[in-house]
C-alpha cells in the first residue's frame, strides 16, 4: 500500500489557545472521507495480529477515532471519561498535568481480565493521558498491546512518559518534530 499524506489534512492554527501555541488542527481529515478511511485502517492494520478484543478511547477525540477502529478490528470500544460522565460503578485514574492534575474513569465491568487492550487517541503530546489510560487498564488486569494516535507531538518526549508505565509500542501516524 502506497504512504498516505496524512500530513495535508492538518491544518497549522498559530497561536491558538494562546499565544505561542500551533494547534494541530485534525478536523479536515476526519472530514475527509477517503481520509478518515485511510487512518482508521492504517491504525488497524498495524495491530490487526495482536489480538485486540477492546480499544480504549480517552475523552473526547479519542472517540472519534477509537471507535471506528474497534469496529475495523472487530473488537469493544470503551470510552474512559472525566469524573462523574459514566452513569455506573468506575474504576479511576489520577494523573499529573503540567498545571495540576486529572482523572480519567470506566466501568467496572468493561475491561475483563485478560482483554487484549489497544488505547487509541487523536493526538499523544507529553504521553501524560496515555500512560494514565495505560496504567488503569493494567490495573483492572487487563493487557496493554500499545498506544495509537495520529499525531506525536514528540518534541513533547510523549515516549519517556509511556516507556515509565511499560514498554508497549506507541504507532503514530505523523510525527510532528
Amino acid at each position: 500500500m502506497a504512504s498516505f499524506d496524512y500530513e495535508s489534512y492538518i491544518t497549522d492554527i498559530p497561536d491558538y489557545p494562546e499565544p505561542g501555541v500551533v494547534f494541530k488542527d485534525i478536523t479536515p481529515l476526519f472530514a475527509d472521507a477517503e481520509a478518515m478511511r485511510r487512518t482508521v485502517k492504517d491504525i488497524a492494520d498495524h495491530f490487526r495480529d495482536a489480538g485486540v478484543t477492546k480499544v480504549v478511547g480517552p475523552e473526547a477525540r479519542g472517540f472519534m477515532i477509537g471507535v471506528p477502529v474497534a469496529l475495523e478490528l472487530g473488537a469493544g470500544f470503551i470510552p474512559a471519561r472525566k469524573p462523574g460522565k459514566l452513569p455506573r460503578e468506575t474504576y479511576a485514574v489520577s494523573y499529573e498535568l503540567e498545571y495540576g492534575t486529572d482523572t480519567l474513569e470506566i466501568h467496572r465491568d468493561a475491561i475483563q481480565p485478560g482483554d487484549r487492550v489497544l488505547i487509541v487517541d487523536d493526538l499523544i503530546a507529553t504521553g501524560g493521558t496515555a500512560a494514565a489510560t495505560g496504567k488503569l487498564v493494567q490495573d483492572v488486569s487487563g493487557v496493554l498491546v500499545g498506544y495509537a494516535c495520529i499525531l506525536e507531538l514528540t518534541f513533547l518526549e510523549p515516549r519517556k512518559a509511556l516507556a515509565a508505565a511499560g514498554d508497549q509500542e506507541l504507532y503514530s501516524l505523523v510525527k510532528v518534530q
